[in-house]
């Protein structure tokens, strides 16, 4: 008969908080779109949310990543802290959705910003801002946070999934004073309309802690690789929106106090 002793408190914490591997799509150094300066960029697979101008449809599935471990990332990332730092920089935990892996998300977001010392950002759509424990956003300097639409049928349309629990994720975050840089995708005939764009501004204006807004114009950049998984692209057809479009959205933002990007 085996005898399975319990483990020290700090290891089983360890074990049960702190996993050694998730499930990774890539990682990445980029500047000036996944969060302020220079950024070392995880991107986790797995995706609750099947958006309609999703660019990276590729990680949806969470089996579709490789299974990595913790140490490994945070290695890679310390090849750059001093360039990172430099540069005004810092870590960004992405998708997929980053919170479908909540715990290894966690690990990686503690570890890059008390072991590396780096300003760390978690980019999310906020559906599964439940699985975010109190401990994990302590760990976050900042928050992305997409609101696709305001309007909850569109809403479900672009993503198939509810915008409750993302406007619950977004109240959470004002309540934590926790900075949040909002982000919209602008869809013409999709999510321009004015009182869609009218009502994310003044949600966003109203919760006194989003201190920029990206108004993201819709491209076809990804159409490639739904062709390449056997999906169809629906918004084949759909233009990008023009530059007085963008300024157009970019002004009801502004016009509620916002800084708009």
């Amino acid at each position: 008969m085996t005898i399975l002793l319990p483990l020290p408190t700090t290891l089983a914490a360890a074990a049960t908080h702190r996993p050694s591997e998730g499930s990774v799509h890539s990682w990445d150094l980029s500047t000036g779109v996944d969060g302020p300066g220079t950024r070392f960029v995880t991107f986790l697979s797995g995706c609750p949310l099947t958006c309609l101008y999703c660019h990276n449809p590729d990680t949806w599935r969470m089996r579709a990543g490789k299974r990595t471990r913790a140490d490994d990332v945070i290695a890679e990332a310390h090849k750059y802290t001093r360039f990172i730092a430099a540069a005004d920089g810092g870590a960004t935990v992405s998708g997929g959705e980053p919170l479908l892996q909540p715990v290894f998300t966690g690990e990686l977001l503690h570890r890059m910003k008390h072991e590396l010392g780096l300003h760390t950002a978690l980019d999310t759509s906020g559906f599964l801002g439940a699985r975010a424990t109190d401990a994990l956003l302590r760990d976050v300097d900042l928050v992305l946070l997409d609101i696709k639409s305001w309007d909850h049928e569109t809403y479900r349309k672009v993503t198939g999934r509810p915008l409750r629990p993302t406007l619950d994720f977004a109240r959470r975050l004002a309540g934590l004073g926790k900075e949040v840089h909002l982000r919209f995708v602008l869809v013409p005939g999709l999510t321009d309309a004015g009182e869609n764009v009218e009502g994310v501004a003044a949600f966003a204006a109203g919760l006194g802690n989003v201190s920029r807004v990206d108004v993201l114009p819709f491209h076809k950049l990804g159409e490639g690789k739904w062709q390449a998984l056997g999906k169809e692209f629906t918004l084949h057809d759909t233009p990008s929106p023009t530059a007085e479009q963008i300024e157009r959205a970019r002004a009801v933002f502004e016009q509620r106090g916002l800084t708009a990007v």
